[in-house]
């Protein structure tokens, strides 16, 4: 058979249409992103890991929970400020900022001789991260084709397959061996080998300016958010009358402060860009009150150890990552319809979360819940994503990005609050029967209002091609 034969010329090119990730063109940024994005995994997992230890280290008992809540602080301001920046100057400042930031933050974090500076080193980090979530967003929507993105966003889920996997383990190894600070420390020259391959990613797009934008998030409105979620955070982890008054007060200006950092119609039953935006948070929120609270129903009610009661959580990782890659093995299929289909299945997911509660539930049903809920997350959250560089002008891609962090953190950080509380008031944690059963009812119809207002109404240019055209072509 020649080359000139059509069906030998199919077979031929077919492997060349299906490398979209590590063609010529493409393979700098994929390793560059993909690198990073598991670096952020690994800190992330291996952080909470290794918490107990550096934490009696330190002799910080008593602020257990502010690195976690220091991180989350940082993450929204620089989520916002980032935005800002990539949609007035391009991604290129947040790419190469970010994760230098980031690497301070591990060194700090390492070196911390007390709490006060290991605080410091976690907000760092959070800093970098955010920025750098931001700006990966906005450099795959420059370099990838609206066809080519479903491939990429499944690849950055199972980016974070490994870190699932063996993170935590590893974070407990190397804990137990060399010390807590090299969880921090063995990250460093891994950062290092990112921030290079991403170097002449930049070079390429250097030129980008997008265009002229009237939209720009407040700075103000971001630290109100984040001084107002680490307020109901600490109030729902230590309950007294007190903490009531200020988590009541932190609420309140969490609310007021999102008016100014998400899309019109984001709480109210409209399409367009606020609908997807409330999509994701939804999203988020709802599976971020199963994953934080089903090893504890694994360990009280099912007599679980702690090992295998984190295995759901594994299994999760896993589903997500199989959902991610279907969806991206058919860049052609509805997004609107795989984000109602999420919905659907991450509420199936949670209502069986519920179930696990009940003492005459098989534990085993944790592991369905986990695997039906992964896979529509995996299929959901990357079809948002390219739903909404579909139709978000250019000049707002930053602001989008960012509205779509910030409302991810602030639902899951609320909705986690309010399983703590349920678990203070309704039970305790030797019994938190009852507590999760209302929870997971609670999430179920958060599932249900979501799916039924996703995609009720479409706004804005939602064809299957890219808005903002490959950069390359532009440049």
């Amino acid at each position: 058979m020649t080359t000139t034969d059509p069906g030998r010329q199919h077979v031929e090119s077919s492997p060349r249409r299906r490398s979209v990730l590590w063609s010529p063109e493409h393979r700098t940024t994929t390793a560059g992103v993909l690198l990073l994005v598991t670096l952020m995994a690994f800190e992330n997992l291996g952080v909470a890991t290794a918490m107990p230890t550096m934490v009696a280290d330190l002799d910080g008992g008593a602020l257990y929970s502010w690195p976690f809540t220091s991180f989350l602080v940082a993450s929204v301001v620089a989520t916002v400020l980032s935005g800002r920046v990539c949609d007035r100057r391009g991604p290129v400042p947040s790419l190469l900022g970010g994760p230098v930031v980031f690497l301070v933050g591990l060194l700090a974090a390492g070196f911390a001789p007390n709490m006060a500076v290991l605080l410091t080193g976690r907000f760092l980090q959070g800093l970098g991260t955010g920025t750098v979530l931001v700006a990966t967003s906005l450099l795959i929507a420059l370099v990838f084709t609206d066809e080519e993105r479903p491939v990429i966003y499944a690849a950055n889920a199972a980016a974070w397959v490994l870190p699932a996997v063996i993170g935590p383990s590893i974070a407990g190894l190397v804990t137990d061996t060399v010390g807590w600070r090299w969880v921090f420390y063995g990250l460093v020259p891994l950062v290092v080998v990112g921030l290079a391959l991403l170097v002449p990613v930049v070079r390429r797009i250097a030129a980008y300016r997008p265009p002229p934008t009237r939209r720009a998030a407040s700075v103000p409105a971001a630290v109100t958010v984040a001084v107002g979620v680490a307020a109901l955070t600490w109030a729902a982890q230590h309950p007294s009358p007190l903490a009531l008054g200020y988590g009541a007060a932190g609420l309140v200006a969490v609310g007021f402060a999102l008016r100014r950092l998400l899309p019109a119609g984001t709480l109210t039953d409209r399409g367009g860009l606020g609908g997807l935006v409330r999509s994701r948070a939804l999203l988020a929120g709802t599976f971020a009150g199963m994953e934080a609270f089903l090893p504890l129903t694994m360990t009280a009610v099912h007599g679980y150890s702690p090992a295998l009661a984190g295995l759901p959580l594994t299994v999760t990782a896993l589903s997500w990552s199989v959902g991610s890659a279907l969806q991206g093995r058919f860049p052609g299929w509805d997004r609107d319809r795989l984000v109602r289909t999420g919905f659907a299945l991450v509420g199936t997911g949670v209502a069986l979360f519920g179930c696990v509660a009940l003492p005459g539930c098989p534990g085993w049903v944790a592991f369905v819940a986990a695997v039906v809920g992964g896979a529509g997350m995996g299929m959901a959250f990357p079809s948002v994503q390219v739903l909404m560089l579909r139709r978000a002008d250019e000049s707002e891609r930053g602001f989008a990005s960012s509205a779509m962090q910030l409302g991810d953190w602030v639902t899951s950080a609320l909705v986690i609050g309010f399983g703590g509380v349920l678990l203070g008031v309704l039970g305790s944690a030797a019994a938190p029967g009852t507590p999760i059963v209302v929870l997971a009812a609670s999430l179920t119809a958060l599932a249900v209002v979501g799916g039924t207002s996703a995609g009720a109404r479409r706004q804005g240019n939602d064809l299957g091609t890219d808005l903002g055209t490959d950069l390359e072509a532009d440049l």
